[in-house]
């Protein structure tokens, strides 16, 4: 919360510009952000409205980076990334867009490849508890569970 300092809307408008500037936000973010200085409802809205216009807010191009970003980073599946960006608030139709920037074969090659290095960290020699183990662990980076119960059969068998 930002205290006993007093900006203009054009202060404000210029930070939230720059707050867009440094990394894609989504309406939520912004919206969050301007909470911080008391804004009344009008100027909250000519606000967002001008960083609409001047493209310094983009849904789509948010919502494709992220899914982009935590895919090639965190290696997060598809049902974890969609999960994010519905807590976002992204539409729908947004969701699916950035759903398609992720490229099949590297997705495979991703489930692929964390599997077998978290089959070599696991000491659990039961193959039972072994592939519980793996199940749970491609579940919580959200991948969908044929391709994790396909891809963990293989890499333990």
């Amino acid at each position: 919360m930002i205290k006993n300092k007093s900006f203009t809307v054009d202060e404000i408008k210029r930070k939230l510009e720059n707050y867009c500037v440094y990394q894609d936000r989504c309406h939520k973010e912004v919206e969050q952000k301007m909470r911080e200085y008391n804004l009344i409802p009008e100027v909250k809205e000519m606000i967002l409205l001008s960083l609409l216009k001047d493209n310094f807010l983009n849904e789509e191009r948010f919502a494709k980076s992220f899914a982009r970003g935590k895919f090639r980073i965190k290696s997060w599946g598809k049902n974890r990334i969609s999960r994010e960006l519905k807590i976002r608030d992204i539409s729908a139709y947004n969701l699916k867009t950035a759903l398609k920037e992720i490229d099949e074969d590297e997705y495979l090659t991703t489930i692929y490849r964390i599997t077998e290095n978290r089959n070599d960290v696991i000491s659990e020699p039961n193959i039972y508890k072994r592939k519980k183990k793996l199940i749970d662990f491609l579940m919580r980076k959200g991948f969908e569970n044929d391709l994790i119960y396909k891809t963990v059969n293989e890499v333990v068998s």
